[in-house]
């Protein structure tokens, strides 16, 4: 390995840490908003999983190789995309439009990002993480810290929400 590629790899892994860490508070602040939600065991629970896992990347990356973290992260998954394909089939066959001001809208786009994070997280830690990953997965962090922000700054697109919704920050 070259000099240049060396100095990448060291910049690249604590990137890799602190996006994953960024992702478990997401996921772990996610979780706590559900505290209001009907079903929000469900969601706990749904949350909560990728913010340990994402947690447990951040500490020691190469975790992701060893087969309990792994497996949770499969099965994790799995559930998620089953349950983002109903919610997206609700989605579609209602016509609903604006996701973002509707319930199931909302937790369509958290299911599918726990998805993708996770998919992205699969063997990181088996022979580096790489520009590409790194990049994605700048990329995917700053999404929800930007929409929240966004919804945060503009009440008024928070007005038709239940109120289970916006109470719980």
């Amino acid at each position: 390995m070259s000099n240049g590629e060396n100095q990448t790899a060291e910049f690249l892994r604590p990137v890799w840490r602190v996006c994953n860490l960024l992702m478990a508070t997401f996921f772990a602040l996610a979780t706590y908003v559900q505290i209001n939600d009907p079903d929000a065991g469900l969601w706990m629970v749904g949350y909560a999983v990728p913010a340990g896992l994402c947690f447990l990347i951040s500490c020691h990356p190469q975790i992701t190789e060893m087969r309990p973290w792994r497996r949770i992260a499969d099965l994790h998954v799995m559930m998620a995309t089953g349950f983002g394909a109903m919610l997206g089939w609700t989605l579609y066959n209602e016509g609903l439009t604006h996701i973002f001001h509707q319930e199931e809208g909302r937790e369509f786009c958290g299911l599918m990002l726990t998805v993708l994070w996770l998919l992205l997280c699969q063997h990181s830690g088996q022979s580096g993480v790489g520009v590409l990953r790194v990049c994605t997965a700048a990329g995917i962090t700053m999404f929800p810290i930007v929409a929240w922000a966004y919804y945060y700054i503009h009440s008024e697109l928070r007005a038709d929400w239940p109120s289970h919704c916006t109470t719980a920050l």
